[in-house]
């Protein structure tokens, strides 16, 4: 799956695990026998490597961005599987923080310009 493909996480996606306590958890599934001490210390190191790499997707992302509204947030049902002429008549009717989150998914997302022209025509 490709970045562009992932979707942003949510407050309740994410998750703060130090190194130490991870680490506690393998080593107590080693002790169990559950894991291979090789296959546990690949994990960890797997593990580390993908929450750095999550980590500076999140802080590199432009301010306000990490927070980004996900698809199934928009107030336009099935917003993803439209094209930029429906989603712009479907605009009518949005208060304007409705309209702020379509602009912030569209810009994050296909970012097409008929879409954001209309949300910034119904904005002003």
């Amino acid at each position: 799956m490709s970045a562009q493909q992932r979707k942003a996480p949510t407050p309740l996606d994410l998750v703060v695990l130090t190194r130490a306590r991870l680490q506690e958890a393998v080593d107590e599934a080693v002790r169990r026998g559950r894991i291979t001490r090789s296959d546990a210390a690949d994990l960890v190191a797997e593990l580390i490597a993908r929450g750095r790499s999550q980590a500076d997707e999140l802080l590199s992302a432009p301010r306000g961005m990490a927070r980004r509204v996900t698809g199934h947030q928009l107030a336009i049902a099935g917003y993803d599987d439209l094209t930029a002429a429906e989603i712009a008549d479907r605009l009518e009717g949005l208060d304007a923080g409705q309209l702020r989150g379509v602009r912030t998914y569209e810009r994050a997302n296909a970012n097409r310009k008929t879409v954001l022209a209309a949300v910034e025509r119904r904005l002003t």
